[in-house]
């Protein structure tokens, strides 16, 4: 699997000049607080893993900023069910 790379509020993975997955977020004005409002992950990385990684990501991010996140793709608020682990940054 390719790489994960930061952009502008959202994380990626491209291969071959095109996204192959990605996750977007936004930073709520008044808490600082992540908003992850959609996951895409094309056919040719599905079953792999990629959405958990890019989830992951954000999850490391809200870490590193002392932030929460408000999961409210259906994706990413699933994968906080899952993941025990993921709570402390849960809003």
């Amino acid at each position: 699997m390719e790489q994960i790379a930061k952009g502008e509020g959202r994380f990626y993975i491209a291969g071959d000049g095109k996204d192959l997955a990605e996750i977007t977020y936004r930073t709520e004005e008044n808490t600082g607080n992540l908003v992850i409002d959609h996951t895409f992950v094309s056919e040719d990385l599905r079953g792999q893993g990629a959405g958990e990684k890019l989830v992951q990501a954000v999850v490391d991010l809200a870490r590193e900023q002392s932030v929460k996140i408000v999961p409210v793709c259906p994706y990413a608020a699933h994968q906080f069910e899952k993941h025990e682990e993921y709570k402390d940054v849960l809003k």
